[in-house]
This record gives C-alpha cells, sequence and structure tokens, in this order.
C-alpha cells in the first residue's frame, strides 16, 4: 500500500514550513535514514529522513513552496511491486506556492484566491490511503520516533517507549519529548488538583486592521515585503510575552576594569592554534557571570507553569543573536560547570550557524534565562522582552569610562550598564536583586569565575 510522507513538525512552535528543496525525485529508490527533502522552519534549515524503503512514487509539494502545513502530504512511497499509475492526489490546500503569496501580495491570504490554486475536494485528499510514514508507533517491538526526538531523549535520559507520540500516526516528534517529565518526575497532578492550561490571550480590540493600516498612507506610495516564517514566528511569540508575562525590571551597573585586564591576561596565554586555542569576549565573561549567578541563586533557576514551578536542575544560558530578518537564540549547555574558553569555542560555533540558519531546534530552545547585548551597537541601556518560557531575561549595554566616587574620590572607571527584566510570577524583587547582586559580584571580581 502506498505510504504518504507528511510535513513533520520539526520545532514545537512549528504549524508551517517552506519545502525548500528535494533531495529525491520521482522513481528513486530510498532506503531508512536517507535524506528526502530540506525544510525551512521558523528558525532555520532542516533535513528529513525517510523512516520506510521504498520508491519515491510522487512528490505532491514542489520545492519552493511555502506554507506547508504540519502533516499535509508532501509525497507518496510506493512499496515494492506497487504501481505509481494509482497515484493521482493534488497538492494538499494548506501549501501554497511562492507565486501565490507574490500576487495576493499579503502573506496568509488562502489558496484560491486571485488566481491561487482551489483546495482540493474530499475525494480528491481521500485518493491516497491515510497512513503514517510508517507502521502503527511500538508495533513489531519498533517505536517510531523522528531522529532529533531520538537525540533529545537519549540526552534528557526520556524513555521513548513511554511516551505517546502527537505526530503523524503516533510518530514521537521533539514536542513529545519537551513535555515529557523529567526521568523520576510524577507524571500527574497532585491527588484532588487538576491540571489548568491558560487560554491563548485574545486580539486586542484596539489593534488596528491592515485594511485601515493600509487607509493611512497613499497608493503607490508604500510596497509590502510578505513576512518570512522567522518574523511570523516572533512577533507572535514577543505578542504572547507581553499580553501574558507580568514583566518588572531591574537596573544595576558594573565595573568592567578588572574584568577587562583579565581577558587581556587569558587571551595573551592562549595558543596561537590547535583544539586548546581560544579568544575570550567580554560576552563570554557575562554567560559564565550570569550562569554561576543562577547557580548561587537557583530560585530564579526556574520557569513558570500551571502544574508548578519548573525548576532547573542544570544552568542553560541562551544569547541572543542577530541574523538578517531575525534573532536566534542558542543555548550554551550547563555553562556553569563549563570553562571561559569553553564556552567562547561553543558560542562562536553556534552563533556562525545560527547566521547560516543551520542550527536544530533543540539548539535554541530551554533554559530558564537568557542574555541581550547590544553593547557592540553603542546602546547605554535597553529593557528586553523575555521569550517565553524564560523567567528572566538580561540586557547588557556599552562598557564606557565614567566617572566615580572611591572612598570619598572622584575617579574614572569602566561601567556596563545592565537590566533584568523578570516574570514576577517566578521571580519577585528581593530575588532578582539578589540574583542581579551575585551577577555583579562575579563580573566585578572575575578571578572568582575560576574557583
Amino acid at each position: 500500500m502506498p505510504i504518504q510522507i507528511l510535513m513533520p513538525a520539526l520545532s514545537p512552535t512549528m504549524e508551517h514550513g517552506k519545502l525548500a528543496k528535494w533531495l529525491v525525485k520521482e522513481g528513486d529508490k530510498v532506503a531508512s535514514g536517507k535524506v528526502l527533502a530540506e525544510i525551512e522552519t521558523d528558525k532555520a534549515t532542516m533535513e528529513v529522513e525517510a523512516i520506510d524503503e521504498g520508491i519515491v512514487g510522487k512528490i505532491l509539494v514542489p520545492e519552493g513552496t511555502d506554507g506547508v502545513a504540519v502533516n499535509a502530504p508532501i509525497a507518496v512511497l510506493l512499496e515494492e511491486g506497487e504501481d505509481a499509475s494509482a497515484i493521482g492526489a493534488p497538492m494538499p490546500a494548506s501549501a501554497k506556492a511562492p507565486s501565490d503569496a507574490a500576487e495576493t501580495g499579503r502573506p496568509g491570504e488562502g489558496a484560491g484566491l486571485r488566481g491561487g490554486t482551489p483546495a482540493p475536494t474530499s475525494a480528491a485528499t481521500a485518493a491516497l490511503p491515510q497512513i503514517a510514514n510508517g507502521k502503527a508507533n511500538g508495533h513489531g517491538g519498533r517505536i517510531f520516533a523522528s531522529p532529533l526526538a531520538r537525540r533529545v531523549a537519549k540526552e534528557r535520559g526520556v524513555d521513548l517507549a513511554a511516551l505517546t507520540g502527537s505526530g503523524p500516526h503516533g510518530r514521537i516528534v521533539l514536542a513529545d519529548v519537551e513535555k515529557a517529565p523529567p526521568p523520576g518526575a510524577a507524571q500527574t497532578p497532585p491527588k484532588g488538583q487538576s491540571l489548568t492550561v491558560s487560554p491563548p490571550p485574545a486580539a486586542s480590540p484596539l489593534a488596528m486592521t491592515d485594511d485601515q493600516i493600509m487607509a493611512l498612507y497613499e497608493p503607490g506610495s508604500y510596497e509590502i515585503a510578505p513576512h518570512d516564517n522567522m518574523r511570523r514566528t516572533i512577533a507572535q511569540r514577543l505578542t504572547v510575552a507581553k499580553s501574558t508575562i507580568p514583566h518588572f525590571y531591574l537596573n544595576i551597573d558594573c565595573e568592567l576594569d578588572k574584568l577587562l585586564a583579565a581577558r587581556q591576561s587569558l587571551n595573551v596565554r592562549s595558543p596561537k592554534d590547535g583544539p586548546g586555542a581560544y579568544k575570550l569576549s567580554v560576552n563570554d565573561f557575562i554567560i559564565k557571570a550570569l550562569a554561576l549567578a543562577l547557580q548561587r541563586v537557583p530560585d530564579a533557576n526556574a520557569v513558570w507553569s500551571e502544574r508548578g514551578m519548573v525548576r532547573l536542575k542544570r544552568v542553560d544560558v541562551a544569547v541572543a543573536v542577530a541574523v538578517e530578518g531575525g534573532l536566534f537564540t542558542p543555548v550554551i549547555r550547563a555553562a556553569e560547570a563549563k570553562s571561559l574558553a569553553q564556552i567562547s569555542n561553543e558560542m562562536k560555533d553556534l552563533a556562525e550557524r545560527a547566521r547560516k540558519r543551520r542550527l536544530a531546534p533543540h539548539e535554541y530552545q530551554g533554559g530558564a534565562s537568557s542574555i541581550s547585548n547590544l553593547g557592540m551597537f553603542g546602546i547605554k541601556a535597553f529593557d528586553a522582552v523575555i521569550n517565553p518560557p524564560h523567567s528572566t531575561i538580561l540586557a547588557v549595554g556599552e562598557g564606557e569610562q565614567r566617572a566615580v566616587v572611591k572612598g570619598g574620590a572622584l575617579t574614572v572607571a569602566t561601567v556596563m550598564s545592565v537590566t533584568l527584566s523578570c516574570d514576577h510570577r517566578v521571580v519577585d524583587g528581593a530575588l532578582g536583586a539578589r540574583l542581579l547582586s551575585a551577577f555583579r559580584g562575579f563580573i566585578e571580581e572575575p578571578v572568582s569565575m575560576l574557583v
């Protein structure tokens, strides 16, 4: 029986994606594990592997197609001896080619408008049997899971056999692993309590419609650049963040002179090349200092959930990296246990791959806090928006020479202003102040990071 290959969910937030490139063609024989296509998500370009072996009978969604819904059929795999002439399903309505979006001029308008492809009838979509990219999950002792889900489950010690897959026909995907409780944790709410989930925030009645916005500008005086997946996702997530997270802000100044001297001294001692070479930046010290501060103030290393406070056992620090059209927040795992050199080299690798949009979802998800550093742009201070589910974000300004008073005398010091945005549900004022105080202690006495 022909097997439908479905658009995979490559991240927990993915609803649509772009089928960037096919790496096989109709008639090709494929084996389990062979890379079939490249998919662009809201953040990165990922490879999709075949789960079963067979022959590519028909490609339903051409490469370059944007807006393909998760779980929509994108191709059909034939088993040995099957005839491709029986396949005749059209491209699913949820997939819209770039030409449709360009013709309508507005992203998100349905297919069939202004020359778009009409949606197929229910009979047409039923032309192929609705089965998964393989057999029922768990049958014959085999567990069907995406390669990314397997890798992350192994890192976290999660038993895949204990999970119920939410992917195509029971396949375990990354979202299922992310939702799984840590080994040994209770999987049900306490007796007598129920698990409640907050509804999504309603759209503001004061928000302007597209028509109202366009009416403010003369025809021909503007052009519309459709949003890409990254920009649309950033807009959605941060709108939710400001609508649902009770933000408050704490500011503190840190003197950098000892840190700058330590950085120069350590960089001079670095090997010229080889695996032990490094070149430390001020940002590397900031990452390490925040990680150690969260370790010292563990109550701040937590995130909010309706079930209860999620207290993390290690300190994973996300760092904002600007890319064309948006940003990534790659995560340094267990940053409190890594040396400055390890953090520096890992951050350089993550940032380079982020700019190429080659990060896997598990490399930019997780943790309870993040860092946004705009000091290199001459920004003195700013307030950053918390990125859910994080409970804090540290906004870092420029290090500059300022007049300070020490021992009753006026002197000059290099000072950096930082602002901690806090989720008041998790971090109250006193807890946030303790975290910032610990952070400043590590920054102003950098030798304490080495012990």
